[in-house]
């Protein structure tokens, strides 16, 4: 048995000693290391957020008079262009400074609404960012204004979106003190905005979960 034993370690033995056994296994180190080395070039300049989200402004649209609504020229989810009708409450008639995506309207023609009441919301996509959170020791010294940024969309697998940090938040989201008895300091999270070009990703609403990637210089 031990001499069994003996003679397939032997013929193990002389397998890696055989020129294209050697070739084989030095291909597979060089491949292995090379692999290493371009992933770490291709990530050392960049900054990964993860927590992030496609955000754009709420434009509220108010009645400045009390009034009934006699009126409702859009319904949620309708694209409207700038100073656009939206309703009719009492006399008065209610419009759109800018366009966008109506995000809420009544639907209860005859509804009654006070001064500075809101009537009608509209998301202005048109200033639609990507805000991100990054933490303070997570490569934020790095990202710069101007910088060019991508970013990928949960809702859209792995394609890739173009944009630029727009702006890089002076303080943290925390901005109340804490005090711990534990030498252990939090973490503290800093925003990160990106912007775009909007009519290039009309697929893109607001709300969406996004991951940025910032290409730093």
């Amino acid at each position: 048995m031990n001499e069994e034993n003996n003679k397939q370690e032997i013929k193990k033995e002389s397998i890696f000693k055989k020129p294209w056994m050697q070739s084989l296994i030095a291909f597979v180190l060089i491949f292995g290391l090379l692999t290493v080395f371009l992933l770490w070039e291709k990530n050392k300049n960049t900054v990964f957020i993860e927590n992030s989200i496609l955000s754009a402004p709420i434009i509220n649209i108010s009645t400045a008079t009390p009034g009934v609504l006699n009126a409702l020229y859009v319904k949620e989810g309708d694209t409207v262009l700038d100073n656009a009708q939206i309703a009719l409450v009492g006399s008065q008639i209610l419009t759109t400074g800018k366009g966008g995506i109506v995000s809420n309207a009544p639907e209860v023609i005859g509804s009654y609404f006070s001064p500075g009441q809101i009537v009608a919301s509209v998301v202005d996509n048109q200033d639609m960012k990507v805000v991100g959170q990054v933490d303070e020791t997570g490569g934020l010294q790095d990202i710069k204004k101007g910088e060019r940024a991508t970013f990928t969309v949960d809702a859209f697998g792995s394609k890739i979106f173009e944009g630029q940090v727009d702006e890089v938040s002076p303080v943290s989201n925390n901005t109340g003190v804490i005090f711990s008895i534990s030498d252990k300091r939090a973490i503290q999270k800093f925003d990160v905005k990106v912007i775009f070009n909007v009519k290039s990703y009309p697929e893109l609403r607001s709300g969406m979960s996004a991951k940025i990637t910032v290409h730093t210089k």
